[in-house]
């Protein structure tokens, strides 16, 4: 017990000063920012999940008492509480059949729903910083934005907004009040990944991961969850908090489908000489380009629609015995 607490108030410390680097303003402390769940997950995976959850409060109240009680319930919100539920569901696990000693253990695909879900959850829960409805919602994003490019542009605060190569600046503001939400959830879910699979990782190279590598490329999702995302994007066009709320919900499973296309892309590709130059290129033009991952989440809603990677391995049949 008292290697799990001393394990948590570790990771809780290293928590609070990879997120506390957003105060210096450097561009180093972007990255920084989003591996602070990092500490917490690896506290978790190698030790347990009250480490983690002892990780997550240590941290924020670190935060709390430096900053402020908000820092407190924002750092819980968005990377605490997400960062120990992601490690208590990993190590789940219920035997399989009577009396086996085998255990089935929570589903990797289940894993990057809940990071999506956790991801929207966490844009959601800011909404009320910015307004109560969707206008006062819309007009504190703005303000924020408007702040931000003037100060960056040199331009005086009564004065219209001017951007260079931008015709008209307002409009450009517009655009990423609209965009904003959706995108944060995006970035918030592939963070939440992210942090989870490197965590993993660095705990099972040092031998204190308990459960299997997973086979992530047979990852698979619930089938009524393509009738949720549809409604929730059905959704997103009602003009009032709802819409923007399941406009963020929208994005963050869509982008869970994106990493399902990743994994049909790996299972599909197997056994191609070409293999490792396909991927390899995909991956390349989803970093540098960004919207080629469009076509992964494409590839990830017909897996889910047809289930793309039976009828394949149908088609080529068992493998050849030399």
């Amino acid at each position: 017990m008292m290697q799990i607490v001393l394990i948590g108030l570790g990771a809780g410390a290293a928590a609070a000063l990879l997120f506390a680097s957003m105060t210096s303003g450097s561009l180093l402390s972007i990255p920084l920012t989003v591996i602070a769940p990092l500490p917490i997950i690896i506290a978790g995976l190698g030790w347990s999940h009250w480490s983690a959850l002892t990780a997550a409060v240590v941290a924020a109240l670190a935060l709390g008492i430096a900053v402020g009680p908000f820092t407190f319930v924002s750092f819980m919100a968005v990377i605490g509480l997400p960062a120990w539920w992601l490690v208590y569901l990993a190590m789940l696990a219920r035997p399989v059949g009577n009396g086996a000693t085998a255990l089935e253990w929570y589903p990797p695909g289940r894993l990057v729903i809940w990071a999506a879900i956790l991801g929207a959850l966490a844009m959601i829960v800011a909404i009320p910083y910015f307004g109560l409805d969707a206008d006062s919602f819309r007009a504190g994003l703005r303000k924020i934005f408007s702040t931000i490019l003037r100060a960056e542009m040199g331009t005086a605060a009564d004065a219209p907004l001017s951007i260079p190569d931008v015709p008209n600046g307002e409009r450009f503001v517009d655009f990423l009040v609209a965009a904003f939400p959706p995108t944060a959830a995006v970035v918030e879910t592939l963070s939440n990944i992210f942090n989870l699979w490197l965590a993993a990782t660095v705990v099972r190279f040092s031998g204190r991961l308990n459960r299997p590598w997973p086979t992530l490329s047979a990852m698979t999702f619930p089938r009524p969850l393509i009738g949720v995302l549809a409604v929730a994007t059905a959704l997103s066009f009602v003009g009032s908090l709802i819409g923007i709320a399941a406009g963020v919900l929208s994005a963050s499973l869509l982008m869970a489908y994106g990493i399902l296309g990743f994994a049909v892309l790996h299972a599909i590709t197997r056994g191609m000489a070409s293999r490792i130059f396909l991927l390899a290129g995909v991956y390349i033009a989803v970093l540098v380009l960004g919207w080629p991952v469009l076509g992964l989440c494409l590839l990830g809603l017909i897996e889910a629609v047809v289930d793309l990677r039976a009828r394949i391995a149908a088609t080529r049949g068992p493998p050849a015995i030399n």
